[in-house]
């Protein structure tokens, strides 16, 4: 076999039509040595004997995609010092663009024998663990586009590739749970249906699964524990595992973009699979332990702001390479759309605290292609200081983990909430003006994937996650949820109705509020996960999504919601409101107002009151401040919301000098909650009795 010097870049393993480029940085080695890998279960070992920058590479002619490969690094093993290089351990490439089967959990793939963590362990993992693939990296995109689409056109929906397509009747058996899946015509009709231009998936980054969750038939089901940044993940491939992952995503990509939605991938570089000291060595930890990981001050052991047992360490070059890297790829190559990702705050870490000036913020801001996609933080971790809502900077949009509190708060009852609920349904200017960003850096939710679903929000106030085998100790105990009477299920008329209209007062909220609403895949029609608030290792159908035969009541009214938000600027604004009459619409009347159930202007005392719970608001669809994308000015028509989160109903009266007459267009208390056909009329200065708990949307036409 024919070995050439090759190239130090660019890192992993590149095809050319005639063979593949190998490259991979390790300091801490040696000697490295790449192996080519065979169906018969031998392997052919090359040296790699060119080093420019710590970097090993080597180009092989005649290999060719579907090659299986993996480096063996030989060097110190002295864990007292950080480092934990070991031959027997064949590693995987950290830039390896696919990764072909799983790992078989034994000693073999572990880097100490068990029960003696100081002791080496030279047992060969290679027919026990995943190997990289050489990939083929051409694809014909046609004329695929990215949709582009506005944060202020945007709806989110958070969805996983399996859990969205498992049990969907309009699915081929075949396609069920992968790639293929999402780019077929009836998920896609279902999307765009409901009015979705953005699919938010979970992570779709080649993750493993626990030693420990597999020992208890359990599997790791969301995927937060990569160990491949650049690979789709194999197990979502219909086609193959060689590389053929590859081709089915971008296929998905390409048919989601022909129906205008993008895709938005939900991203954990804030640690790898390989956990803590006791972990396995599967990739990084053998190549070069103290460049990848944030080691303690005894560097046998890991820094942890992750809670999973290991954080990489954003002060190396390495690492922020890599990173940057890997997102450049998955924009260029996967035509991804944008990123969320996961304890960002973690990303922030350079030394101890969270700094918003870190490395990583630079790069990002400076990269002339991950600048321009859309770059969602989850804006936590669980390290010392880790809490930084608000706080990333000006490129950035956050999960608003504030607004769901609030929210939630504001439907259970829970006193004192009217004041900040205000803000978080105005766009949480508290949060986000102070640094020159707009209502769109708010990313609302009710629910995501973490916690309870819609219809478990509001049927349990506990948690039961026994099925975890944790005993119902893992997840989050404080849910801010309400289960209107009753635990769990119930054939109680009552408790069912008023379960059905808070479904509707929060999607109602989600959909009104000002900044970009994210929608939890199967919300729409209220799936439940019975109580169990952290189905992490559910790869079962108590996490799939139950696809209704029908179209129920809710996502009917979701459509509405969601229709009603596009057709009106209004609840869209990319400006913050200004409180009083803009200069330049010829309105005298402020921008937007705020009203007690009785119609008179709210006042301090009327915010602070311990028992205010419902409010009504005026926004004045004639006095948008900003213009349209021609400089024209928009106008739409005006609205009042009114919501009443007490539990007893309440007479709104409507108020005087905002508009004389007004139609009904929502009302959470009706079945569909939305009135059939035209909505009654009210005029100013007419009393509307608000069931209790429930919303009412008057319009007015500009």
């Amino acid at each position: 076999m024919q070995v050439w010097p090759g190239e130090a870049y660019p890192l992993g393993a590149t095809y050319d039509g005639a063979g593949t480029n190998f490259a991979v940085f390790t300091e801490a080695a040696d000697r490295v040595e790449l192996c080519l890998l065979h169906d018969d279960g031998s392997e052919t070992a090359i040296e790699l004997r060119e080093s420019d920058a710590f970097v090993r590479h080597a180009y092989v002619p005649g290999v060719m995609p579907g090659q299986r490969y993996g480096y063996r690094v030989h060097g110190p093993y002295a864990p007292e010092r950080g480092l934990r290089c070991n031959s027997a351990k064949l590693l995987l490439d950290p830039y390896a663009r696919a990764i072909s089967g799983a790992v078989q959990w034994g000693e073999e793939v572990y880097g100490y024998h068990f029960g003696q963590p100081e002791r080496r362990n030279d047992l060969d993992s290679a027919p026990h663990t995943m190997t990289s693939v050489v990939v083929n990296p051409y694809f014909d995109w046609g004329d695929d586009r990215r949709p582009r689409t506005e944060y202020h056109h945007t709806v989110i929906y958070e969805a996983h590739v399996k859990g969205l397509t498992m049990r969907h009747p309009g699915l081929p058996e075949e396609l069920r749970g992968t790639y293929a899946a999402l780019a077929h015509p009836a998920l896609i009709e279902h999307l765009t249906g409901l009015g979705v231009t953005a699919l938010e998936l979970m992570p779709v980054h080649q993750f493993v699964n626990d030693h420990r969750l597999v020992d208890m038939g359990l599997n790791n089901y969301w995927g937060y524990n990569t160990v491949g940044f650049f690979a789709p993940h194999n197990a979502y491939a219909s086609w193959g595992d060689r590389g053929q992952q590859v081709l089915e995503f971008k296929s998905a990509v390409k048919a989601l973009h022909e129906a205008g939605i993008e895709v938005i991938l939900d991203v954990v570089y804030n640690h790898t699979a390989e956990g803590n000291h006791l972990g396995p060595t599967l990739s990084f930890k053998g190549l070069d332990n103290p460049s990848y990981y944030r080691l303690a001050d005894d560097p046998r052991y890991y820094m942890d702001t992750t809670g999973t047992g290991n954080s990489l360490l954003m002060r190396s070059p390495h690492v922020l390479q890599m990173i940057m890297d890997s997102l450049r790829y998955w924009v260029t190559e996967m035509h991804v759309d944008g990123f969320r990702f996961d304890l960002a705050a973690t990303l922030a870490r350079q030394f101890h605290e969270v700094d918003r000036l870190s490395s990583f913020f630079d790069l990002v801001q400076q990269d002339p292609v991950v600048s321009q996609v859309k770059l969602i933080a989850e804006p936590w971790d669980v390290g010392e200081g880790g809490y930084q809502v608000g706080n990333f900077p000006p490129l950035w949009t956050e999960w608003n983990g504030k607004y769901r509190d609030t929210v939630r708060d504001l439907w259970r009852g829970e006193p004192r909430t009217l004041a900040e609920f205000a803000s978080r349904l105005t766009g949480s200017s508290d949060l986000y003006q102070d640094d020159g960003r707009r209502p769109l850096a708010s990313i609302n939710f009710v629910t995501c994937h973490d916690g309870f679903t819609l219809h478990d929000m509001v049927a349990y106030n506990d948690k039961h996650n026994h099925a975890n085998g944790e005993d119902n100790r893992d997840g989050e105990s404080h849910n801010r949820s309400w289960n209107c009477g009753v635990e769990g299920d119930t054939d109680d008329p009552a408790v069912l109705e008023l379960r059905a209209r808070q479904m509707r007062n929060f999607i109602a909220t989600l959909l009104l509020s000002q900044g970009v609403p994210m929608i939890s895949h199967g919300d729409e029609f209220a799936r439940t996960q019975r109580g169990n608030n952290n189905a992490y290792c559910q790869d079962n159908e108590l996490a799939w999504v139950a696809w209704p035969e029908d179209d129920p009541d809710l996502l009917r009214f979701t459509r509405a919601m969601v229709w009603l938000r596009k057709d009106h600027p209004v609840f869209r604004r990319r400006r913050f409101f200004h409180g009083r009459p803009v200069q330049g619409t010829h309105d005298e009347l402020s921008d937007i107002a705020w009203f007690t159930p009785e119609g008179a202007e709210m006042t301090q005392r009327d915010w602070n009151s311990a028992r205010a719970s419902a409010l009504t608001v005026f926004l004045n669809g004639n006095a948008i401040s900003e213009p349209g994308t021609r400089g024209e000015r928009i106008a739409d028509d005006s609205f009042l919301l009114m919501f009443n989160a007490s539990p007893k109903p309440l007479d709104f009266v409507v108020p005087v000098d905002h508009g004389r007459q007004w139609e009904v267009v929502v009302d959470t208390a009706l079945t569909e909650g939305v009135p059939a056909g035209t909505g009654p009329k009210v005029q100013a200065g007419d009393r509307l009795t608000l069931l209790d708990r429930s919303l009412t949307v008057l319009q007015r036409p500009v």
